[in-house]
């Protein structure tokens, strides 16, 4: 098994550069400043594309995951111009069951997104539907309420690097992409008045944003949670940021560490088989048991979605640096399957 340690460029304070491109790389640590307004945007035929264009091309989503002892927390809220889309659900291990609420809104309607991954506020509301989450330097801050379930969380995110980078999509786009997993959590998240127990729980946030292919494809997952009573975290994707760059990284107490590339096998006719997930250089070599499924497909013309995302299970190994071999037994977390047309 060969060592995967890519070269981290230093992070820049503006996304988009003097040229009027964006600064491409893995980088150190969080671009705060999304200077969209100096994005020169061309057309597939070299043309500068115009306003409308730049508009309805851009989309952005917003998604943070939550791991206690005995639930899963999933929230997210999505912008894709043409419309916006979110969802909140909390999953029992205990009974296999989950709450779900959600929302599809035509055009930003109800919606409001934040300019960068650490200096803004997304808000999603329709009628007893509120999300929103607060992105600064330091944390995230999530604030939910609906009738079922209400948070008011905070995830700290400053006491360790993220994963960041921006990658070519496309022939003329590019995706930005920020997440860190394995988080603290502190607040207040209560189901039906009775509040659920946070001493244990880890979190992950995940901010995407940039000029996307019109149809794109991705496979996805993600764990937070204790191994050995360390705070663990993994993501691991395949189908958007692949020019070059790779969004894998694992979290060891506190440390990230860059995977290789991963590959996803699964049957996408078959929701209750298991998956198996691995990376290029051997790092990481797990297997999915998935428990449930929050599934939405939508054909509506200019859109199309199919989307499925699965709580479960994952046992494996997983390689650190140093050679140390982690072992997982029934670790919680997702996997996530999903084609976009937007």
């Amino acid at each position: 098994m060969s060592s995967y340690q890519p070269t981290l460029s230093k992070a820049p304070t503006d996304l988009i550069q003097a040229n009027g491109q964006p600064a491409f790389g893995l980088f150190d640590g969080s671009v705060a400043h999304f200077n969209l307004q100096n994005f020169v945007y061309h057309n597939l035929m070299d043309k500068k594309a115009n306003a409308l264009a730049r508009y309805f091309h851009y989309k952005q989503f917003q998604f943070i995951c939550i791991t206690g002892p005995d639930w899963l927390l999933a929230v997210a809220i999505a912008d894709i111009r043409y419309a916006n889309s979110g969802f909140a659900y909390l999953y029992s291990f205990d009974t296999n069951q989950a709450i779900s609420k959600g929302v599809l809104l035509p055009g930003a309607l109800g919606c409001q997104m934040s300019d960068s991954p650490s200096k803004g506020e997304a808000r999603q509301q329709f009628n007893r539907y509120k999300v929103a989450i607060k992105t600064t330097p330091t944390d995230w801050q999530l604030q939910i309420d609906t009738k079922v379930f209400k948070a008011d969380l905070t995830l700290t995110k400053a006491e360790q690097i993220p994963l960041a980078l921006c990658a070519p999509t496309g022939y003329n786009g590019f995706t930005y992409t920020e997440k860190s997993n394995a988080l603290k959590v502190s607040g207040k998240l209560e189901l039906q008045g009775k509040s659920l127990d946070l001493t244990q729980a880890l979190a992950g946030y995940d901010f995407s944003a940039g000029f996307m292919r019109r149809q794109t494809s991705w496979r996805w997952s993600s764990i937070n949670a204790l191994v050995e009573g360390q705070a663990f975290g993994l993501n691991m994707a395949a189908g958007v940021n692949e020019t070059g760059l790779c969004e894998n990284a694992l979290w060891w107490d506190g440390q990230i560490q860059h995977l290789s590339p991963a590959c996803f096998e699964f049957d996408r006719k078959n929701d209750k088989a298991p998956w198996h997930i691995s990376s290029l250089c051997g790092e990481v070599q797990l297997e999915f048991t998935p428990l449930y499924c929050r599934q939405e497909k939508v054909n509506i013309g200019l859109l199309a979605s199919n989307f499925r995302q699965y709580v479960g299970l994952y046992s494996g190994l997983v390689v650190l640096h140093n050679g140390t071999k982690l072992q997982l037994s029934a670790v919680k977390g997702l996997a996530e399957d999903h084609y976009a047309r937007w």
